[in-house]
């Protein structure tokens, strides 16, 4: 079954849920004309040259158009761009739902049962998680599939710059924090519930491997597919602990985010300054939008039960420390000393 007819079925499926998709049939069918509309001003073009040169070039009136290509561009990157918009918007919106579902305690976690779809089912709650990686998996590659298909028909590289100009702005869907929160979700659950299936056939390649003492969550989520994500922190050059995620696409531990975001504990990293730079890709204004990745950080302390109880009695008393300070500092500011 062609990719396009698979997509289409899959997002009739969701229908009913309102999740958006890519408009992979539309954007087709802005190439196919794009193809006519060029093949026919060259079959003109043909036709004024010598017999020769036009039985030489009688192939080529399914040549590939060159840029810069008014027919495409004026409306295709513009579409792509604003789809892909919402399906990562609307990805992450039903992630973090679940997500909420999964980590609420005490009252919160009564409230969120009681008002919420899953109504204390934990299978409800899995299979949701499971439903969201499928639809970024499918939607990933439907936006590859489309931005290669529109290199093929131009001879170009646009649509792979275009492709790199979308995972710098961080709107790809594969570098979504939740996606890889989902995945923990998935493998924390999977390892605490007794009762539970034993993975899906989504989640057969997740887990989370130690290569020379050094941590990374590695998933193969289709064939095409494939995640490794790094999770020692570049600050204490360890494994992350309280981890927590810039808008770069950078993981760090939080004390280590604090520290080289110039803040203390006490204030956070929504009081960094907005020129402050991720110490590893030096991008600025990375801090405000920060994620802490509460599943990841679950897995991790469940993985390494000995490192995590060292780094909760090193970190607890610099908490403790900088707490102090912070309200000394406030005290003497109150008093005027």
């Amino acid at each position: 079954m062609k990719f396009c007819k698979k997509y289409e079925e899959y997002m009739q499926t969701q229908d009913q849920k309102k999740l958006p998709g890519v408009g992979f049939k539309n954007l087709k069918k802005i190439l196919k004309r794009c193809r006519r509309d060029m093949n026919h001003s060259q079959r003109n073009s043909l036709q004024s040259q010598s017999s020769l040169l036009h039985n030489d070039s009688s192939d080529n009136t399914s040549a590939l158009c060159l840029h810069p290509c008014p027919v495409c561009d004026g409306s295709f990157f513009p579409s792509l761009m604003k789809e892909m918009s919402m399906v990562v918007g609307c990805f992450n919106e039903r992630a973090q739902k679940v997500l909420d579902v999964h980590l609420a305690t005490g009252f919160h976690k009564y409230f969120v049962w009681c008002r919420g779809k899953f109504q204390r089912k934990h299978g409800a709650l899995i299979q949701e998680g499971e439903n969201l990686v499928g639809y970024a998996i499918i939607n990933a590659i439907a936006m590859r599939k489309i931005l290669k298909k529109y290199d093929k028909i131009h001879d170009s590289k646009q649509g792979q710059a275009f492709r790199s100009q979308v995972k710098s702005m961080h709107m790809e869907i594969l570098q979504s924090p939740w996606l890889c929160e989902l995945i923990a979700f998935h493998i924390n659950l999977s390892e605490t519930k007794a009762d539970m299936k034993k993975g899906s056939e989504l989640f057969e390649g997740c887990s989370l491997i130690f290569s020379d003492g050094k941590p990374s969550l590695s998933c193969e989520l289709s064939d095409t597919v494939k995640l490794e994500i790094d999770l020692t922190c570049s600050v204490c050059l360890d494994t992350v602990f309280d981890p927590v995620y810039l808008t770069c696409g950078h993981i760090f531990c939080f004390m280590c985010a604090c520290k080289s975001g110039s803040v203390t504990i006490v204030d956070g990293l929504q009081a960094t300054k907005p020129t402050a730079k991720c110490p590893l890709c030096r991008e600025a204004g990375v801090y405000q939008g920060s994620l802490h990745l509460d599943e990841l950080n679950i897995l991790l302390s469940r993985s390494c039960p000995e490192y995590w109880e060292e780094r909760l009695r090193t970190e607890r008393a610099e908490r403790i420390r900088q707490t102090k300070e912070h309200w000394q500092s406030q005290s003497r500011a109150f008093l005027g000393i």
